[in-house]
C-alpha cells in the first residue's frame, strides 16, 4: 500500500516545537528568590510622667588623696605595702638606702663636737685674758678681741649643733610612713630607682569622707553651679548594683576647666553609711521637674545622617518608616523622648539594624504565645 506523503511529514512540526521550547527553558535566566521579611519586636508608645534629667559617668574617690615623697634624695631600697594596701598611720611604705644620710649624720655629729671644743677654748681663753684686764696685763682692745673670738665659737657651736639635728632628720627622711590611715591607690616607685626630694613615689586615699567624681561639659556647667547654691541634691547608681540609688549632695564644681578635656570637674559626697568601694564606677542622676514624657527603649533609637529615629510600623501595611524624635534624656535603660512619636504609635524595639524605608516586616512571636494562638486540631 502506498503512503501518502503528507502523511509522513506531519509529526515533524510538533517535535520542532517541542525543542525549541526545551532550548528556550533551558536558556531563560532562573527567578531570583525574593528577599525574607525579616522578624521584629515593637512596643507601643504610651505616655507617662517623668522627670527630664541628666547624667554623668562618675567614679568614687577619697575626699583626700595625697601623693608621699621623701624629703630628701636618694635610691629606693625596698617597697614595705602593694598597690591596693590597707595601711595605718606610722606604718613605713618605702625605705631608701641609709647609708649616705648616716655618713652625713656623723660627719655632723662630729662638726659639732669640734665646735663645742673650740667653744670650751674660747671661754678659757677669755677668762684667763678677763683676769688679766683686770689688772692690766693687757689692753682693752685686745680682751675685745678675745671677747669677739668667744662669741663666734658660740655662734659656731650653735650653728653644728642645727646642721647636726638637720642630718638626724635626714637620716629618719630615709623611711617614708603613713601620714594616716588610709589605702595605696598607686605605687611610682620600685627599688633600684633613684628619686630626688619631694618626687611622688606613693599616693594615699585617707579614710573618711567618699565622693563621686564626674566631669560636666561647658554647655551644662553654668546649671550645675545654680543647682550648687539652690538644690544640690543628686542620686548615685553604682554600676555594680543597678538597682540601688543611693542619696548624695553635690558640694563642689571646678572654678576653671580642664586643659586638655575642656571640661569641669564636680564632686558630690557620699553618706557615710554608704559602702561604696574606692574606684566604682557611678552614674550620678540629676532629675528636673516632672512633666509628660514618652519612654521608649534604648534599642529603639537608632543614628541615622547625624540624627536620631525610631521605626513607626503602619500595621495595615505591614511597612516600617524613619521618624525622627528629639531624645531628652535617659532613666536607667529608656530614653525619654519629647518630640516626634505620640501615644498609640508602633514602635520597632529590637530589630532595627537590619530594616529599610518602606520594608516590609514580620512581628515577633515568642515561641510560647505562638502556640497558644496557633489553632487546636480536633
Amino acid at each position: 500500500m502506498n503512503r501518502s506523503p503528507s502523511v509522513l511529514a506531519r509529526p515533524w512540526p510538533s517535535a520542532l516545537a517541542a525543542l525549541t521550547l526545551v532550548l528556550l527553558a533551558a536558556c531563560s535566566k532562573p527567578e531570583v528568590p525574593a528577599d525574607p521579611v525579616p522578624f521584629v519586636k515593637t512596643v507601643t508608645v504610651q505616655a507617662g510622667q517623668g522627670a527630664m534629667g541628666t547624667q554623668f559617668s562618675a567614679e568614687v574617690k577619697a575626699r583626700v588623696e595625697s601623693p608621699l615623697g621623701f624629703r630628701g634624695g636618694g635610691q629606693v631600697l625596698r617597697r614595705h605595702v602593694e598597690l591596693g594596701a590597707v595601711v595605718r598611720k606610722g606604718q613605713v611604705l618605702v625605705s631608701l638606702d641609709p647609708r649616705d644620710v648616716q655618713l652625713a649624720s656623723q660627719a655632723a655629729q662630729a662638726a659639732l663636737s669640734n665646735a663645742e671644743v673650740q667653744l670650751n677654748l674660747a671661754q678659757s681663753d677669755l677668762k684667763r685674758f678677763k683676769d688679766l684686764r683686770d689688772q692690766n696685763f693687757i689692753s682693752a682692745a685686745e680682751f675685745e678681741r678675745r671677747d669677739a673670738a668667744a662669741r663666734s665659737a658660740i655662734a659656731q657651736a650653735e650653728q653644728a649643733r642645727a646642721q647636726a639635728s638637720v642630718q638626724r632628720n635626714q637620716a629618719g627622711y630615709a623611711s617614708l610612713t603613713a601620714d594616716a590611715d588610709g589605702v595605696v591607690t598607686a605605687v611610682m616607685a620600685e627599688p633600684g630607682q633613684v628619686v630626688a626630694a619631694g618626687t611622688p613615689v606613693i599616693r594615699l586615699a585617707q579614710q573618711g569622707p567618699r565622693d563621686v567624681v564626674f566631669q560636666v561639659p561647658e554647655d551644662a556647667v553654668q546649671a550645675m553651679r545654680e543647682r550648687l547654691k539652690q538644690s544640690p541634691e543628686v542620686q548615685v547608681r553604682f554600676w555594680a548594683r543597678p538597682g540601688e540609688a543611693v542619696p548624695a549632695k553635690l558640694r563642689e564644681v571646678s572654678a576653671s576647666a580642664d586643659p586638655a578635656t575642656r571640661t569641669y570637674q564636680a564632686k558630690a559626697e557620699l553618706p557615710a553609711s554608704s559602702s561604696a568601694q574606692l574606684g566604682q564606677t557611678a552614674t550620678v542622676l540629676m532629675k528636673g521637674d516632672a512633666m509628660a514624657v514618652i519612654k521608649l527603649p534604648s534599642t529603639a533609637v537608632f543614628e541615622r545622617e547625624g540624627r536620631s529615629q525610631v521605626w513607626v510600623l503602619d500595621k495595615a501595611a505591614g511597612k516600617v518608616r524613619a521618624q525622627p524624635v528629639v531624645v531628652a534624656g535617659a532613666d536607667g535603660t529608656d530614653l525619654l523622648v519629647a518630640q516626634g512619636v505620640k501615644p498609640g504609635d508602633v514602635v520597632v524595639s529590637a530589630g532595627t539594624h537590619v530594616l529599610q524605608p518602606g520594608q516590609a516586616v514580620k512581628l515577633y512571636q515568642a515561641p510560647q504565645a505562638a502556640a497558644s494562638q496557633a489553632p487546636k486540631s480536633l
